[in-house]
């Protein structure tokens, strides 16, 4: 009998056991985590179907029943401050410490994005200036799935020259002007990977949705159905020999040697394939309460700029969407000067600032190296972006845009520019302007002369006698110097396309 009961009693404890799921939080939600103040801010995570799960934060309790293996409560709108203590409780108890209330940015994109701090060139300074316990950082992991991920790994770390080394540049230096202008926490969560292009990081809908667009699903589909190892590794080796012989014809001339071929991979695993990104390092971040986004990235899709123009709204919209926010500040930069990039990229930007609402765009005509597509002048970079912010995002009235053009009018030989943006009125940086040419057919463009007169900007060429269109920057490596009196450059346009 005593047996039978001690039987009884190890099943039922053992029964007992295997019912408990503890419960856990998303993994953005770690000691340090910085939550977004005067909005509803989501809480979730996982547990055991039909446990009670209760939080509790700054004086709010809030309970909710978890329902298929998930859990989310929602925060009343929240004051900056802090340091606050999070407390969750199921079967178990969470406690999170140190947490801030403030504003929290997602930045994102591509290789100069993900361009670490210790790489900037005035690296040594803004590392050793870094601490920071209101700045914090959280990057999120590289990887790339085929379908969305709903959790991470990661966690937030408090500002220092340690840890803000290996962070985003452009990111750390957004945070920091931010915070500087206004004296609340900021939390900044990085999700970059060099070499991406945009169709990597925008959600399978919005790719299915559009015909156009569907065709980059049409034909990742045909790569990978065609993809031969074999073809591929000897086609490889060819061009490792291709390689080879033109290092020493470059060395030989003393010229710069080219870049190496890069190895195959299958189409099916790359990090770059379409919604892989979107699906593995943003839609798990979602609904993560947000004040907004900043983007660097369009140098891989360079060679597709027309494409580009509806790709990149597409993905703003699909980003907006997920977090059920259709205007959200998405506020990115306009790719630099590099004997690589064709001008059409920039203006295919420019066209997605003018026509997608709550956008800005910051121009770095000024910032880029002719011979590299990783300038290492971030800070001004990530500086016009909190300035784009503090105007979008929080509704200050301060000029965070160079000269935009806006028409052009002719008189007898004049092609007579206004802008947008004038921020206190037109310069030319450093000299005349220059950067302008100017044509009577839309199709051979001459060096013109430019002046500033007042507002506007006068263009002519001697040999031109009716123009009707203008370019300015229309370059790979744009030698440009309009300004306005706000210390922001022009960004490079053509009057007709």
């Amino acid at each position: 009998m005593r047996k039978t009961l001690l039987i009884h009693l190890l099943i039922v404890t053992l029964g007992g056991e295997c019912a408990r799921a503890d419960v856990k939080l998303h993994g953005l939600f770690t000691n340090g985590a910085v939550l977004q103040q005067n909005r509803e801010v989501p809480v979730w995570g996982t547990g055991r179907d039909g446990e009670k799960v209760t939080v509790k934060f700054n004086g709010q309790e809030l309970s909710a029943t978890v329902r298929d293996g998930r859990w989310m409560v929602k925060l009343k709108p929240l004051k900056a401050g802090g340091p606050f203590t999070l407390t969750v409780a199921g079967d178990n108890t969470i406690t999170l410490t140190n947490v801030l209330v403030g504003e929290v940015w997602l930045s994102s994109g591509q290789s100069n994005m993900g361009f670490q701090l210790s790489r900037a060139s005035n690296a040594q300074e803004a590392i050793a200036a870094a601490n920071d316990p209101e700045l914090r950082l959280f990057t999120v992991p590289h990887a790339a799935t085929d379908a969305p991920l709903t959790d991470i790994g990661g966690e937030w770390k408090a500002s220092s020259p340690a840890t803000s080394a290996g962070f985003s540049a452009v990111s750390y230096f957004f945070g920091h002007d931010l915070r500087r202008a206004l004296k609340v926490p900021i939390g900044l969560i990085d999700a970059s990977v060099g070499g991406t292009p945009a169709e990597a990081w925008t959600s399978r809908g919005s790719l299915e949705s559009d015909p156009e667009l569907k065709q980059i699903l049409t034909s990742q589909a045909e790569k990978v159905r065609t993809y031969d190892a074999a073809k591929a590794k000897e086609q490889y080796q060819r061009d490792l020999e291709k390689h080879a012989e033109a290092v020493k014809r470059a060395k030989a001339a003393g010229e710069p040697v080219p870049r190496a071929p890069a190895k195959p991979a299958q189409p099916d695993r790359v990090s770059k394939r379409p919604t892989g990104l979107y699906n593995a390092m943003i839609a798990p971040l979602e609904p993560y309460a947000l004040a907004g986004v900043i983007w660097y990235q369009g140098e891989a899709n360079t060679s597709r700029a027309a494409e580009y123009e509806k790709l990149f709204p597409a993905l703003i919209h699909a980003w907006r969407e997920a977090w059920g926010q259709d205007d959200f500040p998405f506020l990115f930069v306009q790719i630099a000067p590099f004997q690589n990039m064709t001008p059409d990229i920039r203006e295919a930007q420019l066209h997605t600032w003018k026509k997608v609402p709550m956008t800005a765009m910051v121009v770095t005509t000024d910032v880029g190296e002719a011979e590299d597509i990783h300038p290492k002048k971030k800070e001004p970079v990530g500086a016009r972006l909190a300035l784009a912010a503090r105007a979008i995002a929080y509704k200050e009235k301060l000029e965070y845009s160079g000269p935009v053009f806006e028409k052009m009018t002719v008189e007898k030989n004049l092609a007579l520019l206004s802008f947008a943006h004038l921020g206190g009125g037109l310069i030319a940086q450093g000299g005349p302007l220059k950067g302008f040419t100017i044509s009577a057919d839309n199709k051979t463009f001459l060096n013109a002369e430019a002046v500033i007169k007042g507002d506007t900007v006068e263009v002519s060429a001697k040999e031109v006698a009716k123009p009707v269109a203008v370019r300015y920057g229309w370059e790979h490596v744009p030698d440009v110097n309009l300004f306005n009196k706000a210390g922001l450059p022009a960004t490079p346009f053509r009057s007709k396309p």
